[in-house]
This record gives C-alpha cells, structure tokens and sequence, in this order.
C-alpha cells in the first residue's frame, strides 16, 4: 500500500464519524447506521448505543458484524470509487463495572462530546467491535485486505503523524 492510501485509511479511521453496522437480529441481517470511534490500536471500533435500537439485539457477546466506514459522497464523485473500509468480526459488549470501560467512554466522548447525557441512562452501553478482517479500497484497482496486525501497524503510523 502506497503511503498515500494509508494517509488515506487513516483519514477515514479518525475522521469520518458515522458507520454502517450490519448485524444478525432473529437470524435476518439488519444495518444500522452509528456513530463510532476507533480504539487507539485500530484493532476494534466502539459504538454506544441504546438496548431501545432494533440492531442493539444483534450485539450479543461474540455474535457477528460488519462494519462499513465510507468518505462522504458527492455528486461528482463516481461512487464506485469512493473510499471505503469494511470490517468483519466479533461483539463484545462492555460491562461498566470492568476497568476499560471508563478510558474507553473517554474516547468516545473525545469525539462525540454531545454523547456525554447518553452515558447517564441506563439504556445505553458501549459495545467493542472486535476487528478480525478488513478490506480497504482506496479507488479503481486499489483494494487491500488488512489483517489486525497490519491495522495496528498503521495505527502507529498514525500516532508518530499526530506527535510530529
């Protein structure tokens, strides 16, 4: 991957703030749309949603999802080229009693500072998307497949990038 496809990976990682989530719910998939941050590692996304949310019943501890993290679309733009990640792997949601629990709200209301009433009702959890897979297209003919330890690689590109 050319350093600017992973400039560019990176960009859609921590800068583009909402997701499509496919999840199983009564064994038919279902797609949700949500805001997400990824984890320092890029190894999983966390999301914070309401038990009220029809796709919320899909996150059940290990159950499977998909995650599709896309730049905007415009009407210049030809959408078969447009940026995108997809992720696949495992729920894991997140008791608030366990130790992260508190670091990992943090980061998300680093980004989503108007979550931060949301995080008071009893209603709504943070669930961790376990990344197992990713494929990223970066435009005609660049399609990459990434493993965790590659994401987590660029993960660290990324911190020295925000350092410098």
């Amino acid at each position: 991957m050319e350093p600017a496809d992973q400039e560019l990976l990176i960009e859609l990682l921590t800068q583009q703030r909402v997701a499509s989530m496919s999840v199983l719910v009564e064994d038919k998939p279902y797609i949700g749309m949500l805001p997400f941050v990824m984890s320092s590692d890029f190894g999983s996304a966390l999301i914070h949603a309401s038990r009220l949310a029809r796709h919320t019943a899909g996150l059940v501890p290990e159950a499977p999802f998909g995650l599709l993290v896309q730049e905007p679309d415009h009407w210049k733009a030809n959408p078969q080229q447009l940026a995108r990640v997809s992720f696949q792997g495992a729920v894991n949601a997140l008791n608030r009693e366990d130790p992260s629990y508190e670091s990992r709200g943090a980061l998300y209301l680093e980004k989503f500072p108007k979550s931060r009433m949301t995080f008071q009702l009893g209603d709504f959890r943070l669930y961790e998307l376990r990344i197992e897979t990713a494929r990223f297209v970066a435009g005609f003919g660049k399609t990459f497949d990434l493993s965790p330890a590659e994401l987590e690689q660029l993960s660290q590109r990324s911190f020295e990038d925000e350092v410098q």
